[in-house]
Order: structure tokens, then sequence, then C-alpha cells
């Protein structure tokens, strides 16, 4: 028997988190490059976890493009401002 209310009866939502990633799989067999490959991982990385955190992506994109090229160091200390659970990024890119 199942006691904790927590938890989610289905997997629909994990399946929906990784339907971006299945549905551009055949795209990214034939990535240019390596690096090409990492690049597309990292944004989609960057967009799913915005939406995980109720966040627009767009705005949460446009807002680290804009904002860390100006950044003189950076370090995980300096990154971690950036994270979509931040206060301010919330604030910022909801």
């Amino acid at each position: 028997m199942l006691l904790d209310g927590r938890l989610e009866l289905s997997n629909n939502k994990a399946e929906r988190a990784v339907k971006s990633l299945v549905i551009g799989h055949k795209n990214w067999l034939f990535s240019q490059s390596f690096t090409g490959a990492q690049a597309s991982g990292i944004i989609l990385s960057l967009i799913e976890t915005a939406k995980r955190h109720e966040l627009d992506p767009e705005k949460y994109l446009n807002y680290l493009l804009q904002k860390l090229p100006n950044e003189e160091i950076l370090n995980s200390a300096t990154l971690e401002a950036y994270l979509p659970w931040q206060t301010e990024i919330q604030k910022i890119c909801k």
C-alpha cells in the first residue's frame, strides 16, 4: 500500500521532460562535430531546467546571454548566481 501522498502515480512528467530529447535524437546523430552536439545538450539542459523551475525559457536564455559575457570572472560562485532557482533569477525570468 502506498502511504506517501507526495509520490506521483505515473511517470508522465518524466516522459514529457525527455520528449524534446527523444524527438531530436535522430537529428543529433548527424551533428557536424562533437562540440556541436555538446552545445545542443547544454542548451537543451538549460531550457528544460528553466521549465522545471517555472521560468520562461526564452527570457532565461536571453538573460544569460546578456549578463554572462559581462562577468569578469566566471567561477562557480559567479555562475551560482545565475542558476534558475535563485531568487533574483526567479523574479526576472518568470
